[in-house]
Formats: structure tokens, C-alpha cells, sequence
């Protein structure tokens, strides 16, 4: 359950893989979001308690509107996550891998009492713990799930590899098209500049014919040697 992984397929027929948040690092980016949320309440207390009454009234409909919209808004924004989740790599979708609905996130966030329930979020713990999807009650409702981003893989640049002399001799023309694939790589995905450089070590006379990160450094590599710089 640990390491489990949910797949669900999008309309257009796409397969997608989400490895869903577990008790612990939902439960530190809710200690983050604690944090904002109490900075943000004591400010403004600090702040309306010189208005008098009227400012005690201002306080309690803003302690209303950030109490039930705060994960909202951050929710609906680019990010799909509160600045806690944002920091643990987590975000919230919906079952299908699609963003959160609007509908979907007030729902999730509005049964956040019912999670809370018996006594600090005690049903939500149980819920996760026992699901292997990690979802609480609001999630179940809601039709939502909190999975970690995807982190993108290190790829290689110029200026991270050894220079490397060629196994032969390459022409003018051949020269030319690695020097080119290094001075795309950093527009690249990893995946594609290791498509391109499995390619490229076939012209250099290398064995190496699958991508891999190693041969993708190595053509880089020749790219370095081939602009005069020596180790």
C-alpha cells in the first residue's frame, strides 16, 4: 500500500499512472497550511482589534472565508494544490487524472467536519490507512485524489559532462548534428534527448543502440570535445 499505484484512463484513451499521498505527507502539508492559515488569522486580528467592534465583525466573516475557501482557491488554481501540499509534491485531481472541478473541491473540503469526526480528522485517518488509494471521506465523496507530482528526472547538459574524444572519426556533417543535439538538450525531455542521443552514438560507430542515460552523456561528451574543449 505504501508504494501502491493507481491507474485511470482519460477520455481521449490515455493511461495514466498516480501514486496517491499517504497519512504522512498529507499530513505535514496540512501542518504547513496550519501555519499559513494561523499567520494569516493572527495578522488580521492584530490588525481589525484597533477597528473596535466593527473590526471583530470584519474578523469573524474573514475567519469564515479562510476557513472554508482557503484550500479552495489554491485547489482551482494552476498548481491544483494549497501551498502545503505545493511542498510536499502533492496535488489534488480528480479520479480520471483530470484537474479538480470546482464542484468537487468544495464538496471534498466542506466534508472536511465529517473527516475531523471523532476527534482530530479521526476518520480521515482510518479512511486513508485502510484504502490503498489514500483517500478520506471527502475524497470519496468528492470523486478526488491527492497523488505526488511527478518529478522530472536530471538530464544532462553540456556543462555537466567530461569532454570525450569520438571512437572515429566523424565528418563535418555528423559533427554538425551532435553539436546541434547538445545545444538542444536543455529544450528537450529527458526521454527525447535520450531517443536522439541512442541515435546519435550509432553514427559515432558506438555499440550503444537503446537510450540511456550513460550514452546520453557520452554524446554530450563528444559534443564538448568536438567544440575544442579538452578535459
Amino acid at each position: 500500500m505504501l508504494d501502491s499505484v493507481v491507474a485511470a484512463e482519460t477520455p481521449e484513451g490515455i493511461l495514466l499512472e498516480m501514486r496517491p499521498a499517504g497519512v504522512s505527507a498529507r499530513f505535514s502539508a496540512y501542518l504547513i497550511d496550519f501555519l499559513i492559515y494561523f499567520a494569516i488569522l493572527f495578522a488580521s486580528l492584530i490588525v481589525l482589534s484597533l477597528m473596535g467592534r466593527f473590526g471583530t465583525g470584519i474578523f469573524f466573516i474573514l475567519f469564515f472565508l479562510i476557513h472554508w475557501f482557503y484550500p479552495v482557491v489554491f485547489e482551482l488554481g494552476r498548481s491544483g494544490a494549497t501551498p502545503g501540499k505545493r511542498a510536499m509534491g502533492l496535488k489534488v485531481v480528480m479520479d480520471n487524472g483530470l484537474p479538480i472541478t470546482p464542484a468537487a473541491s468544495i464538496t471534498r473540503n466542506l466534508l472536511l467536519v465529517a473527516d475531523f469526526m471523532p476527534i482530530f480528522y479521526g476518520f480521515a485517518s482510518v479512511s486513508m490507512l485502510l484504502r490503498a488509494d489514500g483517500k478520506r471521506l471527502g475524497d470519496l465523496a468528492a470523486g478526488t485524489l491527492v497523488v505526488h507530482q511527478p518529478r522530472p528526472a536530471p538530464k544532462a547538459t553540456l556543462d555537466t559532462v567530461t569532454p570525450v574524444a569520438p571512437v572515429r572519426m566523424l565528418s563535418q556533417r555528423d559533427q554538425s548534428a551532435v553539436i546541434s543535439l547538445a545545444a538542444r538538450a536543455p529544450t528537450l525531455t529527458v526521454e527525447r534527448l535520450d531517443e536522439l542521443a541512442a541515435m546519435a552514438s550509432v553514427v559515432q560507430g558506438s555499440e550503444a543502440r537503446h537510450p540511456d542515460a550513460a550514452v546520453t552523456r557520452r554524446v554530450l561528451g563528444v559534443a564538448q570535445w568536438l567544440l575544442g574543449r579538452r578535459p
